[in-house]
């Protein structure tokens, strides 16, 4: 029987998923878990609202409800090219927006502080404004009842630090930090991306590692699927390998299109999901090939076919 590299690795991930676990994170061996955590997870369908086809944002969160989406992703940066200004300053005019559908606010992604690497810049003095952007930005998030807002550390080239010095600035700093979210009812997620863009925090595992260590509720790790497709061995064990740190998760195909327009495959990351026992939101961060009014319902379609079979 031939095995494929990737399934041959995938193997490797579950033998070790089964021995080498984060504390807060479920074993691959613990079956009664797994039954317990399979019946309460759940597909909650998100998207990021700029990708919705609409004129405003009524428009665009209407069509969310029509389709069948759970949730809507907001923009933690201006987007005024589409209509779509930054939730700080507009919490009132997304809180009315939305309060006319059934949709709740997942995530906020993006905005001043979340990407910047000022928080882990060699310039000691520019760290404090990372920060005072970053409170502002979950304070807004908390007024929205959102899950959390995403924070990528670094980008390539956004700083000279190493990984070692990255990481100790992030145990010492995230703690206050997630107080003020846990305080503000929400959180703050580290978002691993491939080494394309990022050379710190690439897995699922190293930000569960991370949020571990600081030991504080208002802090959590997402998986997205884009970048996981390059950077795990498993979906399933890098999902097993956040466990109950896991608060969010992009969607994305191989080639960063809707899913279901390649080959990229989601019932390995879902029964990871459903293995921890999700509760948070799936949510499309991706390009859409076509006319997105027929492609985005047939993907969430796929999507939900996708998780049965998980």
């Amino acid at each position: 029987m031939s095995i494929s590299r990737r399934g041959f690795l995938t193997a490797g991930a579950l033998a070790a998923a089964g021995t080498a676990i984060l504390p807060g994170t479920v074993s691959a061996k613990e079956g009664k878990g797994k039954s317990k955590a399979k019946s309460t997870a759940a597909l909650k369908l998100s998207a990021q609202i700029w990708i919705i086809p609409g004129k405003d944002l009524p428009e665009r969160l209407a069509t969310m409800q029509e389709w069948g989406f759970d949730g809507v992703e907001l923009p933690g940066g201006d987007m005024l090219d589409r209509g779509l200004p930054s939730i700080i300053g507009h919490e009132k005019l997304y809180e009315d927006a939305i309060k006319n559908t059934k949709l709740k606010v997942s995530a906020i992604c993006g905005g001043k502080g979340t990407g910047d690497a000022r928080i882990v810049s060699e310039d000691v003095s520019k760290r404090a404004g990372g920060v005072d952007d970053v409170k502002q930005l979950l304070t807004a998030a908390g007024a929205l009842h959102s899950t959390g807002v995403i924070y990528v550390p670094a980008f390539n080239g956004g700083t000279k630090l190493g990984n070692f010095e990255i990481r100790k600035i992030l145990i010492d700093t995230l703690p206050a930090l997630g107080e003020h979210a846990h305080k503000a009812g929400t959180r703050l997620v580290l978002e691993p991306l491939n080494r394309g863009e990022a050379f710190f925090l690439r897995q699922v595992a190293d930000g569960a590692s991370i949020v571990r260590d600081c030991k504080n509720p208002g802090l959590g790790v997402m998986g997205d699927f884009y970048h996981m497709y390059i950077e795990e061995t498993s979906d399933l064990g890098a999902f097993i390998s956040g466990g109950s740190y896991v608060h969010h998760s992009h969607l994305a195909s191989r080639i960063r299109v809707l899913p279901g327009q390649d080959e990229r495959q989601f019932v390995d990351g879902f029964r990871g999901l459903k293995w921890i026992g999700f509760q948070d939101y799936c949510s499309f961060e991706c390009g859409v090939r076509g006319d997105a009014k027929v492609e985005i319902p047939k993907s969430m379609a796929f999507l939900r076919e996708q998780w049965a079979k998980a």
